[in-house]
C-alpha cells in the first residue's frame, strides 16, 4: 500500500479515521478525504481566463481564491477570513475592478482578466511599495497586497488619493491590524502627489537593518522590513509551503481533517461558516466590594491578527513558524498549529500544511484576561482578573499597590502574551487617580496620550533609541489603533457555557479606516538602549480613550 499512488491511497482510506495523540499532547485525528476536489465535477468544463498576463485553465468548482492559491501557486492574495469576504487581505482586479476573491466563483471570471498585484506594471507595483516602505504603511505585510490592488484600481478610474472620504470608501472593504489605517493613507497621498504609482522613488535609503531592530523590539519576533514586504513578500508560513503538500484543519471534534487542498480538508471537517451573534456583551467578572472613586470591567476581546494561524512540515524536518514575518501581538505564541504539522507531516510520510480558519482562531486562540476593578482615591484597590498564568506578576510589576485576585471563569483561553496584558489594565485603572500623566511600561519605556476636541489623537513616546523613526512611529499608530478600538468598540460574544459566537472578522469591533481619527506621534531622542515602545502607547491612549469618555465603567464604552 505505501507504494501505490496517492490517489488510490485517499480512495482506500476515504472513510477511515485514525486518532493518536503525539507528544506534544495535541489530539491528530486525521481524515483522509478522496483525492478529486468535492467541487471539481469532472463533467463540468474548466474555466479559462487570463491571469497577470497570461492565459491559464483551472477546474470550475470553488472560488477565485482557491483557485489563484491552491491550484495555481500564486501567494500574493492573502486568505485572512475565506470565505467570510469581510477582510479584503484576498482583493484582486477583475477587469480592472477590485474583486474580493474569497467569494468569487471562479467560473464568473471566465473569459476575463484577473490581475493580482504581481502582474501589475513593475513600475505601478514598486511604486506602492516603495510608498508604503516609506510611511510605514505595511508593518507584517499580509492585508498590504489587497489594498495595493484596491488602490490601483481607485486610481485607475481617476479616484482621488489625497482626499480622506474616498480612501476611506476604498478602504472600507479592508481591515489592517497592525497599521492604524493612517500610515496607509499618507502612502496613498504620496502617489497622488506624484501622479502615480510609477513616479514614486523606490529607495528612502534607510537602514533597513536598523529598521527591522526595532521592528522586531516592536513586534516581538524577527521582522522584514522593505518594500517587498508592502507586496506581500515577508515570509508568511503558509506562503512558503511546499507544492503538493497535504492540507490539515481542525475537524471540530479535536483532531485534524486532512485532504489534497483546504477545500477538501474544509470538506472533510464539515466546516460551517461563522455568523455574527445577536447576544449581549457580557462582563465575566464582578467588580469587588469596596469604596471605590473608579471602577472598570472589561469582556472579551479578539486579537483580531489578520493572518490566522499556519504552519508547515516535511517529514522529519523542523515545522514552520505561525509568527512568520510578526508576533501577531502575542496570540501566536503558543499556537498548536507546528506541533501539529510535524507529528501529521511524520504519520503522512509527506510534507503538511496545518491551517486555521478564522473561526479556528475565534474558537482556539487566546484572549486578553478580563477584569473587573476598583481603585480608591489613595490609589489602593483590587483587581480581579480571570486566572491566567503570569498575570498577577504583570500586574505587581507596575501597580504593587493593587491586590491581584484571580478568578476561573468559564470562557475561550486567555494569556499574559497579548499586548500589555495584565499591566496595561492596571495603569489605566491607576490613572484614572492620578491623572494625565504619562505611563511608564515594564521595561521603561514612557508614553503619554491626549485626545483633542476634534478627536485627535497625540502620542509622545520615549522608548531608547528609535533606530528607525517610520517603523516606531507606525507601531505607535497602530497601538493607537488597537487601544481605541479596546476602549470603544471591540468586544466578543461569548455565552454562559463559554462557548464563542462572534466567529466574523468584522464582528470583533476593529475601528475601520473611517473611523479611526488622525493620530499624531512624536518621539523623543535618546541615546538610551532601545526597548519597545507601542505597548506603553497602548496603554497610555487606553487611559486618554478612557478619561475622554469620563470614566464610563464598562468597556467597551459603545458596543
Amino acid at each position: 500500500m505505501p507504494s501505490a499512488p496517492l490517489s488510490n491511497v485517499l480512495r482506500l482510506k476515504a472513510r477511515g479515521m485514525r486518532s493518536y495523540r503525539g507528544d506534544t499532547g495535541v489530539n491528530l485525528t486525521s481524515v483522509l478525504m478522496p483525492a478529486r476536489a468535492p467541487d471539481a465535477d469532472p463533467a463540468t468544463p474548466p474555466v479559462t481566463f487570463r491571469l497577470d498576463g497570461r492565459e491559464v485553465t483551472v477546474p470550475a468548482g470553488g472560488s477565485l481564491l482557491d483557485a489563484l492559491r491552491d491550484r495555481l501557486g500564486v501567494r500574493s492574495p492573502k486568505d485572512g477570513c475565506s470565505p467570510q469576504g469581510q477582510c479584503g487581505c484576498c482583493t484582486v482586479l477583475v477587469d480592472g475592478q477590485p474583486r474580493v476573491s474569497c467569494v468569487t466563483p471562479v467560473k464568473r471570471v471566465a473569459s476575463r482578466s484577473v490581475q493580482t498585484v504581481d502582474g501589475l506594471d513593475p513600475t505601478v507595483r514598486d511604486g506602492w511599495a516603495a510608498a508604503l516602505s516609506a510611511t510605514g504603511g505595511s508593518q507584517c505585510g499580509f492585508c498590504t497586497p489587497g489594498i495595493i490592488c484596491r488602490l490601483e484600481g481607485l486610481h485607475a478610474k481617476g479616484g482621488a488619493l489625497d482626499e480622506r472620504p474616498a480612501l476611506d470608501r476604498a478602504l472600507a472593504a479592508h481591515l489592517c491590524r497592525c497599521t492604524g489605517w493612517q500610515t496607509i493613507r499618507e502612502a496613498a497621498a504620496l502617489v497622488g502627489a506624484a501622479g502615480g504609482a510609477a513616479a514614486v522613488e523606490a529607495d528612502d535609503g534607510r537602514d533597513r537593518d536598523a529598521a527591522a531592530a526595532r521592528a522586531a523590539i516592536e513586534g516581538r519576533n524577527p521582522q522584514a522590513v522593505g518594500a517587498a514586504v508592502a507586496l506581500g513578500r515577508g515570509g508568511f508560513a503558509d506562503d512558503l509551503a511546499p507544492e503538493g503538500a497535504l492540507v490539515a484543519v481542525p475537524d471540530g471534534a479535536g483532531g485534524w481533517a486532512v485532504g489534497d487542498t483546504p477545500a477538501e480538508a474544509r470538506a472533510a471537517a464539515g466546516k460551517v461558516q461563522g455568523r455574527r451573534s445577536t447576544i449581549e456583551v457580557g462582563y465575566p467578572i464582578d467588580v469587588p466590594d469596596g469604596d471605590w472613586a473608579f471602577t472598570l470591567q472589561t469582556t472579551w476581546v479578539e486579537p483580531a491578527y489578520l493572518e490566522t494561524d499556519a504552519a508547515w512540515c516535511a517529514p522529519g524536518g523542523e515545522p514552520a513558524s505561525p509568527l512568520g514575518n510578526g508576533g501577531a501581538f502575542g496570540g501566536k505564541v503558543h499556537s498548536p498549529v507546528s506541533a501539529a504539522a510535524r507529528e501529521l507531516a511524520d504519520r503522512h510520510g509527506r510534507p503538511v500544511r496545518v491551517l486555521w480558519s478564522r473561526e479556528d482562531a475565534v474558537r482556539g486562540g487566546p484572549k486578553r484576561p478580563p477584569i473587573g476593578g476598583g481603585i480608591g482615591a489613595d490609589g489602593s484597590g483590587v483587581v480581579r482578573v480571570a486566572r491566567t498564568p503570569g498575570v498577577a506578576a504583570a500586574i505587581a510589576a507596575v501597580a504593587p499597590e493593587l491586590r491581584v485576585e484571580e478568578v476561573d471563569v468559564v470562557g475561550p483561553p486567555t494569556s499574559v502574551d497579548l499586548r500589555a496584558a495584565g499591566w496595561a489594565e492596571a495603569l489605566v485603572l491607576r490613572s484614572a487617580v492620578t491623572g494625565a500623566g504619562p505611563v511608564r511600561s515594564p521595561e521603561g519605556a514612557e508614553a503619554i496620550a491626549e485626545i483633542a476636541a476634534d478627536g485627535a489623537v497625540r502620542v509622545r513616546v520615549s522608548c531608547g533609541d528609535p533606530l528607525d523613526a517610520v517603523v516606531l512611529r507606525s507601531y505607535c499608530i497602530g497601538a493607537t489603533h488597537m487601544a481605541l478600538g479596546w476602549v470603544r468598540s471591540e468586544s466578543l460574544r461569548v455565552d454562559e457555557t463559554g462557548e464563542v459566537h462572534d466567529l466574523t472578522i468584522r464582528s470583533f469591533g476593529v475601528l475601520r479606516a473611517a473611523d479611526t481619527p488622525v493620530i499624531d506621534v512624536e518621539i523623543e531622542p535618546s541615546e538610551d538602549p532601545p526597548v519597545n515602545g507601542s505597548d506603553a502607547v497602548f496603554a497610555a491612549v487606553a487611559a486618554a480613550a478612557w478619561r475622554a469618555t469620563g470614566y464610563p465603567p464598562r468597556w467597551p464604552v459603545a458596543p
